[in-house]
């Protein structure tokens, strides 16, 4: 993804609403960030929750998206499912691998927010393997329960990866917006009763 190239106005940009999930300190903001800035700021004091808005290309197509950068307080506080659901295009949900709780905390968050919003599981902090509470197998075996993809990434050492994982959510939600704009013409199509010569046409008079 890059944001060369792009000099359209804004009103030609596909717009994508991503939400960044998951239990305090797993490196939500580390991630948002290093993905906008390719930089990487081990520490945030976030009160509340914050929201990015960023230029791109996503298969050759120009896109404006907003993230937001959720903030629970604690570990049993969830983000408003119903709100969440009806702005958002897509989801990101992160762990951290060094904190079971947090594992846990998006298995409950996935529940509460049951939606065909695309989703995308991403496992942060890899980096410290030493310290891993949550085996790999584990995270497969969640994303296949969430039919969704799933990545471990470190935000302290990963920048391609890293952007993978926005990257390969934001096609995700292209594809699911391309489908459901084709589904809408299908129906809209199938509605309209095709035109059929009656025998009041074969009486009109004839130039």
């Amino acid at each position: 993804m890059t944001t060369r190239g792009i000099r359209r106005k804004k009103s030609t940009l596909t717009e994508l609403k991503i939400a960044v999930i998951g239990a305090p300190s797993v490196g939500k903001s580390a991630l948002v960030v290093r993905f906008l800035t390719k930089r990487y700021i081990g520490e945030y004091d976030h009160q509340t929750e914050n929201r990015y808005k960023h230029e791109a290309m996503v298969d050759g197509e120009p896109v404006l998206f907003e993230i937001l950068d959720t903030c629970p307080k604690a570990e049993d506080e969830y983000p408003n499912a119903a709100e969440l659901v009806q702005w958002a295009d897509g989801l990101l949900l992160v762990y951290s691998i060094t904190d079971r709780k947090s594992f846990n905390y998006i298995r409950r968050a996935k529940s509460d927010l049951q939606s065909d919003t695309p989703v995308q599981l991403c496992a942060n902090k890899v980096d410290m393997v030493h310290l891993r509470q949550v085996s790999r197998d584990e995270g497969e075996i969640l994303a296949k329960d969430f039919e969704c993809k799933f990545s471990e990434v470190s935000a302290a050492d990963h920048v391609d990866q890293v952007a993978e994982v926005f990257n390969e959510l934001c096609k995700e939600v292209l594809a699911s917006k391309r489908k459901s704009k084709q589904s809408l013409l299908e129906r809209m199509l199938g509605g309209a009763r095709p035109y059929s010569r009656g025998k009041s046409d074969s009486n009109l008079p004839k130039d």
